[in-house]
């Protein structure tokens, strides 16, 4: 077997790699390393072939498995090392360890399909941009049992997104062998998304850089997806434990792998290689584990609510809400170059179910995307983009469908930020309708902010008809981290404070995102009402109701934050009341009553009668006398009052 130069150095490389991986399992036995590992051996020529053959300018994003593809990218062994051991000269400062990795346009995520949308929308950022980078998303055979992954095909392909998705079949997902979890062929499922396909081999390390190379340029040139299958086998364990794959089926493979025909071959070059190799790793090692940890104090830095207790009066606005939404995007998006707007039927004339969008795409086409119906890949291309320096508006058409979108939500958005040691920010908003009234019926109907309050590091919004939601949105453009907006159904078509209530005063304080107080304006109030979103608009309609019908004279406060509640002002207010009633739409267990409650009963010093509103616990139903039942509701809010208080 002749050995070119260049076989040399892509040689050089994967023995590095290997005695890396080899030396992170030798680690690990040691009790060094802390959490897992997914070792590489036997792929490492995959790694080489497309993340070692791309630009500075282009991007990887990698799973699970991407020790190999790290250090082809970006060359960082021992920054690498130093993550994995903890340490804060770690590449990620020791946080996310073997699986979470970032640095010079590289990003890794251990969960499976999800990394795949949010590679699309980093290359469709560049796209836009025309600055000619590609990037490279890998995935292994296991990611072909998620669905993510071809609602993101299929929008790749539809926009022309210049991405390559690299499918490292090693035969098994976990310890799965792949027969008793795959059905039909690999590359038939990305080509009937009319994507261009590749495939070859580690055995081959020559041919598969010749191919890689042309798949790469094929992405550049033509600014479309291409699909490559890479036929390889793992040697080791899928992390660090048991292994129960047939020992001569490992065997057959080692006998097949380049580097041990290598390792038998050239047996001088091999050990000069690796003896070099090893050497430089294990000084490495030695002046690593001397080094010091991540402090405390660098990691986590709590943010405090400023909650600001001066107030100034509000006034009505003769415009629908829904009016105000449109305008702010329709004046924006044509005038800060980063705001992206993307969500299902959005484009004009429809504009969206709720008209949000409306003559959007027919003055900012470019800016405007329509997706298809995929909640998960619209959030993850929108994440990509906001990684990429965009700040897209997604559009969840219902709020119920956010939960398709989860995943996308709890372990990517929120915690990009901390996980890749503070290196990238990602911005995006994502907006969605929410509340029953209407007869939508049980899937159309629900209000789910208490699964969204509970999300570190992402900020939940309820708008509101008290404030104007352009003066919101302007807001929002300068957040740094990922917002959920709530808005509610009902509310789109009511104008901003239309009903004022005799001898009550509408005020805002001046924090950031106000909070709302009407307030008696000749006497002392005996009761604290705290509802926000839509239930805050039926609440202010009820206001001289419930002091005519229970003597009671209320206060209504309404947060706009609901994920870091205005505790103090509440509290303020409780205290001369002695009485609160939180009142919300979604089912109270484990709700904002609950945890405003709890938050008060924790921090205050006095005594106070509190109780909780909320929908029945059952799913919302279609038909309106019963849809009135579950719901909070006039009468029910009398009487909660009557009884209680």
């Amino acid at each position: 077997m002749i050995f070119t130069s260049i076989n040399h150095r892509i040689l050089k490389e994967a023995i590095t790699i290997r005695v890396v991986e080899e030396k992170f399992l030798e680690l690990f036995s040691e009790g060094k390393l802390n959490g897992t590992v997914h070792t590489c051996v036997g792929q490492e020529f995959s790694a080489i072939a497309f993340a070692g053959q791309l630009q500075k300018k282009d991007f990887v994003f990698s799973n699970h498995r991407c020790h190999g593809h790290y250090i082809s990218f970006t060359g960082d062994t021992r920054g690498l090392l130093a993550e994995l051991l903890g340490k804060e000269s770690g590449t990620c400062a020791g946080i996310g360890s073997s699986q979470h990795l970032c640095r010079d346009n590289f990003f890794s995520n251990g969960i499976q399909g999800g990394i795949v949308p949010v590679a699309a929308g980093y290359a469709l950022a560049n796209k836009l941009k025309k600055n000619g980078a590609v990037g490279i998303v890998f995935i292994g055979d296991g990611t072909l049992g998620e669905g993510v992954l071809y609602e993101t095909m299929n929008i790749i392909s539809k926009w022309d997104i210049p991405l390559l998705i690299v499918c490292e079949n090693n035969k098994y997902a976990q310890s799965t062998s792949q027969s008793s979890t795959l059905a039909g062929d690999i590359l038939q499922r990305a080509e009937a998304f009319g994507i261009t396909t590749g495939t070859d081999s580690t055995y081959s390390p020559d041919t598969l850089m010749d191919k890689a190379f042309e798949a790469i340029k094929y992405v550049r040139e033509n600014c479309r997806p291409l699909f490559f299958l890479v036929d390889t086998y793992r040697l080791n364990p899928h992390s660090k434990g048991d292994d129960d794959r047939d020992k001569n089926e490992i065997a057959l493979h080692r006998s097949k792998d380049y580097l041990e025909i290598f390792k038998q071959s050239q047996p001088a070059y091999y050990e000069n290689y690796i003896k070099n190799i090893q050497q430089q790793v294990d000084t490495w090692v030695h002046e690593i584990v001397q080094e010091n940890e991540l402090d405390i104090e660098d990691y986590f830095a709590p943010t405090l609510l400023q909650q600001e207790d001066e107030w100034q009066q509000i006034s009505g606005i003769n415009k629908r809400q829904v009016e105000l939404l449109n305008e702010f995007f329709t004046e924006q998006i044509l005038k800060n170059d980063q705001l992206l707007f993307i969500g299902e039927d959005v484009l004009s004339p429809y504009g969206g179910a709720f008209k949000v969008a409306k003559n959007l795409s027919a003055i900012a086409p470019d800016k405007v995307f329509t997706t298809p119906i995929s909640e998960a890949a619209l959030v993850g291309i929108s994440n990509g983009l906001a990684l990429n320096g965009f700040r897209p508006f997604a559009e969840i058409m219902f709020g119920d469908f956010i939960t398709l979108a989860f995943d996308q939500l709890v372990n990517h958005a929120s915690k990009f930020h901390h996980m890749f040691s503070k290196k990238v920010n990602c911005p995006i908003v994502i907006r969605t309708p929410m509340g029953a009234r209407r007869g939508y019926g049980p899937t159309h109907s629900q209000t789910l902010d208490k699964f969204l309050i509970g999300i570190d590091n992402v900020k939940t919004i309820a708008i509101n008809t008290f404030i104007n939601p352009y003066d919101i949105f302007k807001e929002l453009l300068t957040e740094q981290h990922p917002t959920v907006v709530i808005e509610n159904k009902t509310d789109y078509g009511k104008k901003i404070l239309k009903h004022q209530a005799s001898n009550f005063i509408y005020q805002k304080n001046n924090s950031k995102y106000p909070v709302v107080k009407v307030r008696p304006a000749m006497a002392e109030p005996s009761l604290t009402i705290v509802a926000y979103g839509g239930m805050a608009d039926m609440v202010n309609e009820l206001l001289e109701d419930i002091f005519v019908e229970t003597d009671f004279l209320p206060v209504l406060i309404v947060p706009t934050l609901i994920s870091d509640l205005p505790i103090s002002l509440i509290a303020k207010s409780v205290r001369q009341t002695g009485n609160l009633l939180v009142i919300e739409e979604g089912s109270t267990y484990a709700g904002i009553g609950s945890e405003l409650i709890c938050r008060l009963t924790e921090e205050s010093d006095f005594t106070f009668n509190a109780k909780r509103m909320g929908a029945l616990p059952v799913p919302i139903p279609s038909v309106k006398s019963l849809e009135n039942i579950v719901l909070p509701g006039r009468s029910s809010i009398i009487e909660m009052i009557k009884n209680n208080f």
